[in-house]
């Protein structure tokens, strides 16, 4: 094809595609079913994992819950359960009305379960013997949700070399491993969907949490790369969303504070919000979903903006030292349990 001509229809393909995005801000697409589906979820055991367990567990997915903490991630499945049981419940009542009017053709109530498996995602060989496990006792996995995370909480120079390790192998590392053991089968069979839970750290920094913003980053960048991977080898079948919220009031970072008469235009995101939001984006094979949607402008001025201006409008919001409450929170209660062991 000539160059010129080629140059015309893809910009009319870039067009196309501003239109396609206003359309589904106007019109919000149909959500797809994962009823019966198999969905795996790292960093079960509490935070957005649990949200997004319960979320999952409402549209009838079968849910493999991975957590580093047992004890927790048996409480997240104990919730699950609960919900298996009410809507089991809810699909009986509704069979017995249905055979009580003389219908034959009541819908059977799908047999939902949850397994639960301890796991450390920052070990490579960890993940691969459980994933193994897991093909052989539930089966293949459709939906793939990387969403354990960790944070150090400490300046750079007074972090120790194995946090910043742990942090990458969690935050990042973790994401290939998963994703290694699950997507062969995706592709052979062109169906699935790839969930990584980032920050929006992965897409602009701020001081004091070099780690972290390096570990989110590089699941921002692996992310892409991989879309554009599965793109590239006509993989169409296989979805990916990239969830970027900004600071969600979990307590992973209590203490984090923007400037006080900018905070109550952007407080810290419910979790429930945003996972509500990161799944209405799931279901609708939306590529990518920043919460608030302030961040996307964010992100926008940060690409554009020489660098000195961004540190002017950091400093304007508060946002440039905005971690050193949270590290400060964390260095006392560190010396507080350091001087409570007697060490």
């Amino acid at each position: 094809m000539n160059i010129l001509l080629e140059f015309f229809v893809v910009t009319f393909r870039v067009l196309w595609a501003f239109v396609l995005a206003a359309a589904k801000w106007l019109v919000r697409p149909k959500e797809k079913s994962v009823a019966g589906q198999v969905c795996l979820i790292t960093g079960a055991g509490s935070g957005l994992g649990r949200l997004f367990a319960l979320e999952f567990a409402r549209r009838r997915a079968l849910l493999v819950l991975w957590d580093i903490n047992t004890q927790s991630n048996e409480e997240t499945a104990g919730m699950v359960r609960h919900i298996y049981r009410e809507m089991a419940e809810e699909a009986a009542t509704a069979a017995s009305r249905v055979a009580g009017d003389g219908e034959k053709d009541a819908l059977p109530h799908c047999n939902l379960q949850v397994y639960t498996y301890t796991c450390d995602v920052g070990k490579r060989e960890n993940v691969y013997s459980i994933a193994e496990r897991v093909r052989k006792e539930v089966g293949e996995v459709s939906v793939l949700v990387n969403n354990a995370g960790v944070v150090s909480g400490h300046h750079l120079l007074e972090c120790p070399d194995e946090l910043i390790e742990r942090t990458m192998m969690v935050n990042c590392h973790a994401h290939f491993w998963t994703t290694k053991a699950f997507l062969p089968k995706m592709l052979e069979m062109n169906h699935g969907h790839i969930v990584t839970v980032a920050s929006s750290l992965g897409l602009f920094s701020t001081a004091g949490v070099e780690d972290y913003c390096a570990s989110k980053f590089g699941a921002v960048g692996f992310h892409e790369s991989l879309s554009h991977e599965l793109k590239a080898a006509e993989k169409d079948g296989i979805k990916t969303t990239l969830v970027c919220p900004y600071l969600v009031d979990t307590g992973m970072f209590r203490g984090c504070r923007i400037r006080k008469e900018i905070e109550p235009f952007l407080p810290p995101l419910k979790p429930e919000y945003c996972v509500k939001q990161a799944m209405r984006a799931i279901l609708t094979d939306q590529p990518m979903i920043c919460t608030p949607r302030l961040m996307y402008m964010v992100t926008f001025m940060k690409s554009i903006l020489p660098f000195e201006a961004v540190v002017c409008m950091y400093r304007f919001l508060g946002a440039d030292k905005c971690m050193y409450p949270f590290i400060a929170q964390r260095k006392q209660a560190t010396n507080n349990n350091e001087a409570k062991n007697g060490i």
